[in-house]
């Protein structure tokens, strides 16, 4: 693996090993959240062809070999995964956080994160989010990531971390609520399991990334553009467009972008009311 972490580094522009400091921690994430995009691809490919073996990026070899050959990320477990692994590798002290993005109210937890400590201080690093630099974890105030474009703020309440910020397909902004900390990879590795059957990321391509000062991307559909001075763009996009996205902004390969399957409607998660309803 050392050889691997090395190949990883070196793409995202390290001549040198970050150092296990809150300066290393600043631009290791950094360099993730402008390299690395939070995307379903293989993921999207590997379940609606119905793969038999473990879903992609179930290893940290897997998710970086991968970005390595295509330039694709991952979900929220793989994408946590393979970052606390590159992290912890360079002597940072990480914990897999497990979260509930607060889609609809009463949700189980659903989202897998990473924490930093550092001089007993601790700070979030989200692959999902990609916020582009660390954000403390202060149990007594608001702290954020100021960026217009991929900022997100986070505040204490009610004894949990509650962030908030700006999914591509959620622009008026979605609350992250963090559960717990300290998440073994076995668990990790269920919970991903679990999404096989049924997840948002399952019928439809969803891709996010920080290009220069924006963030941009394609999410159900639709063809987004989070812009340095706050605004936004948001188009219907063909699966012509949605995949020159994917390859042209966010730098996938052309071979992977190819295999993707034609979206389809996401339907309703299993014994919800509205599945229930369409049952009876």
């Amino acid at each position: 693996m050392n050889e691997l972490f090395e190949n990883v580094l070196l793409r995202q522009g390290f001549s040198q090993r970050p150092a296990p400091t809150l300066d290393g921690l600043r631009a290791l994430y950094s360099a993730w959240c402008r390299n690395v995009p939070f995307d379903n691809v293989r993921k999207l490919i590997h379940v609606r062809a119905e793969e038999i073996g473990p879903l992609p990026g179930s290893t940290a070899r897997d998710f970086f070999e991968a970005w390595l050959r295509h330039g694709t990320g991952g979900t929220c477990w793989s994408g946590a995964s393979a970052f606390h692994a590159l992290a912890t590798s360079l002597g940072f002290a990480a914990e897999r956080a497990i979260a509930t993005m607060l889609v609809y109210p009463d949700l189980p937890p659903n989202h897998g994160s990473v924490r930093v400590t550092l001089d007993g201080k601790h700070y979030l690093v989200d692959c999902s989010m990609l916020h582009g630099e660390p954000i403390l974890l202060d149990d007594r105030a608001e702290t954020r990531a100021g960026h217009p474009a991929w900022g997100a703020a986070c505040v204490p309440r009610d004894g949990r971390f509650h962030v908030t910020w700006r999914p591509l397909n959620y622009l008026q902004g979605l609350t992250c609520r963090f559960e717990s900390f300290g998440a073994t990879a076995a668990e990790y590795e269920q919970r991903y399991e679990a999404t096989r059957g049924w997840s948002p990321f399952n019928y439809q391509v969803v891709a996010r990334g920080n290009r220069g000062d924006e963030v941009t991307g394609v999410a159900f559909g639709h063809g987004v553009t989070l812009h340095a001075d706050g605004t936004t763009s948001d188009e219907l996009v063909d699966r012509q467009e949605s995949q020159r996205r994917l390859i042209e902004l966010l730098g996938m390969s052309e071979e992977i972008v190819s295999r993707l399957p034609v979206d389809v409607p996401t339907p309703p998660p299993p014994g919800s009311r509205t599945a229930l309803e369409r049952e009876s």
